[in-house]
C-alpha cells in the first residue's frame, strides 16, 4: 500500500511539474499516452492543440513547451508576410526566377512563385527574398511581429536555418492564433494571401492551414515541425508538432503524428 501511494505521489508529481509548463491560469490536459506515435516512428517530440471554444490545451510531453529550437521553414509564414508587406513581392504570383544551380529537391529546380515556392519550401527563393528585404527592415519586423526571439544573427538570408533565431511550441502557437486573428502589425491583405498559399488540406468537414519545418544543428539531432489549424465548421484548433531524430527519412512522421492526434481528439474525421 505504501509503494503505491508512493508511487501515485511520483507519478502527481510528475504532472504538476509538467502543467507548470503553462500559465496557472491554462487549462490543460496532458496526453501522455499520444507517445505510442512517436515511438511508432523512432521519434521523439512534443504537441500542443489549443482549441479556440474552450481555451483548453492538450499537450504532449508538455515540459517542451517553452523549450526553443530553429523555426527553419516555418519561419517562411513570416517570411512572406515580410515580403508582402515591404513590397519586395507583389502578391502570391510573383515569380523569382531559378538561378540554374541544382539542387537535391528537384522541385526547387525551377523558376517559383510565392504560393509554390511555400507549397514545396523552396529555401532558394525565400533566401532571396529574405536580401531584397535587408538586414534592417527584416528585424525591425521580426521586433515588431514579437517572432520567436527575433534574433537575425548568422546573415539575412541564414538566420531561421543556421542562425540565432530560436521559437518554442508556445510562441509558434501564440503566433498563429495572432495571425488568424489579424492581431500582427501586417495588413489584411498580406495576411489574406498567406492564408491562401497556406492551405494543405481542404475537405467539407474542415480546412487546415499549416507548414513544415526540418532543421539540422551541432548535436546531431534534427529539428522536425509541423504547425498551423484546422478552422472547422464551429471552432478553430491550434497546433505545433515538433520532433526531434537523426533520421532526415522520418521527416513525413511531422506530419502523420498530426494526424493521428487529430483524428484520435476528433478535431477531424476518422476516416481521412
Amino acid at each position: 500500500m505504501k509503494s503505491n501511494l508512493k508511487k501515485s505521489g511520483f507519478i502527481t508529481i510528475i504532472v504538476i511539474v509538467l502543467i507548470c509548463s503553462f500559465t496557472p491560469k491554462d487549462k490543460v490536459e496532458v496526453r501522455e499516452d499520444f507517445k505510442k506515435y512517436y515511438d511508432e516512428q523512432n521519434v521523439e517530440g512534443s504537441f500542443v492543440v489549443f482549441e479556440q471554444n474552450s481555451s483548453k490545451y492538450t499537450a504532449y510531453n508538455p515540459k517542451q513547451y517553452r523549450e526553443t529550437f530553429s523555426p527553419a521553414s516555418t519561419f517562411k509564414i513570416c517570411n512572406s508576410l515580410i515580403g508582402l508587406e515591404t513590397g519586395v513581392i507583389w502578391d502570391e504570383d510573383f515569380i523569382l526566377k531559378w538561378d540554374s544551380v541544382v539542387r537535391p529537391n528537384p522541385k526547387w529546380n525551377a523558376d517559383h512563385d510565392l504560393k509554390t515556392a511555400f507549397k514545396n519550401s523552396t529555401v532558394w527563393y525565400y533566401r532571396e527574398m529574405a536580401r531584397r528585404i535587408g538586414d534592417k527592415r527584416m528585424k525591425a519586423w521580426l521586433d515588431k511581429a514579437e517572432y520567436g526571439n527575433a534574433d537575425t544573427t548568422g546573415g539575412v538570408d541564414l538566420f531561421w536555418l543556421k542562425g540565432g533565431l530560436r521559437i518554442s511550441p508556445e510562441q509558434q502557437i501564440n503566433f498563429l492564433k495572432r495571425f488568424r486573428n489579424y492581431q500582427l502589425p501586417f495588413s489584411k491583405r498580406s495576411v489574406d494571401i498567406v492564408k491562401k498559399i497556406m492551405i494543405a488540406d481542404s475537405t467539407a468537414d474542415y480546412v487546415i492551414r499549416a507548414k513544415t519545418g526540418w532543421a539540422d544543428n551541432e548535436t546531431g539531432m534534427s529539428v522536425g515541425w509541423y504547425v498551423g489549424y484546422v478552422e472547422t465548421k464551429d471552432n478553430v484548433y491550434y497546433f505545433s508538432n515538433c520532433i526531434q531524430t537523426k533520421d532526415f527519412d522520418k521527416a513525413k512522421a511531422r506530419i502523420d503524428i498530426t494526424y493521428q492526434i487529430l483524428r484520435e481528439l476528433e478535431i477531424i474525421p476518422k476516416s481521412n
